[in-house]
């Protein structure tokens, strides 16, 4: 799918950073963690501000795993597997894919932001398996938040040189993006810390 993420941004501004992960949440296959990154970096231009386009991302983060989730809920198991077909998931995928969420539902869903195509597809899979609900928002909204807070940083950092942004991602992939704007955040916040002691 080739979307302009910048020009998106630039047409409609904020709600860019958490559209594309509302729908990507939502289990539909689309660049939302390259549309947060994306926005991020035209926040470092100074047209946007980071720490609005974070708790967007967040929010649309949350909004769109909620969607998934009423999906999978409502939808059950004959729904998931017709919605499945569509991106080559089969039955036998879905069997797995229970099995494992059955045993590591929560941390799948804190962790599951930041692998691509779990994203989009852990949420719908809550809702089918049942998680309750109290759990499924609490482990969603954190997870939701660190991934927004990591992609934001890192877009933000790295927004002056979008062409280095796009190779990176091309080399390292969006997993080994993660990690390096992870340790970005911990470094930031170590110094933060040191400078207030």
């Amino acid at each position: 799918m080739q979307i302009d993420i910048r020009a998106l941004a630039d047409a409609i501004g904020y709600p860019a950073a958490g559209l594309g992960i509302l729908i990507e949440s939502a289990g539909v296959p689309f660049p939302g963690e390259t549309a947060l990154l994306a926005v991020a970096a035209y926040a470092a231009q100074g047209r946007l501000d980071i720490r609005i386009v974070v708790v967007v991302g967040a929010l649309g983060a949350l909004a769109g795993a909620n969607l998934g989730y009423a999906i999978g809920y409502l939808g059950g198991r004959p729904f998931v597997e017709r919605m499945g077909r569509l991106v080559r998931v089969n039955s036998a995928h879905l069997a797995r894919s229970e099995l494992f969420f059955a045993r590591h539902g929560a941390i799948t869903i804190l962790f599951g932001r930041f692998v691509l195509g779990l994203r989009s597809w852990a949420s719908v899979m809550a809702g089918m398996s049942r998680m309750p609900l109290v759990t499924f928002e609490i482990y969603s909204a954190a997870g939701g938040l660190a991934w927004a807070v990591v992609m934001g940083t890192l877009g933000f950092y790295l927004g002056s040189n979008w062409p280095l942004l796009e190779r990176l991602i091309r080399y390292l992939g969006l997993g080994g993006l993660t990690v390096v704007g992870a340790l970005i955040v911990v470094v930031l916040l170590l110094r933060r810390r040191a400078a207030h002691r």
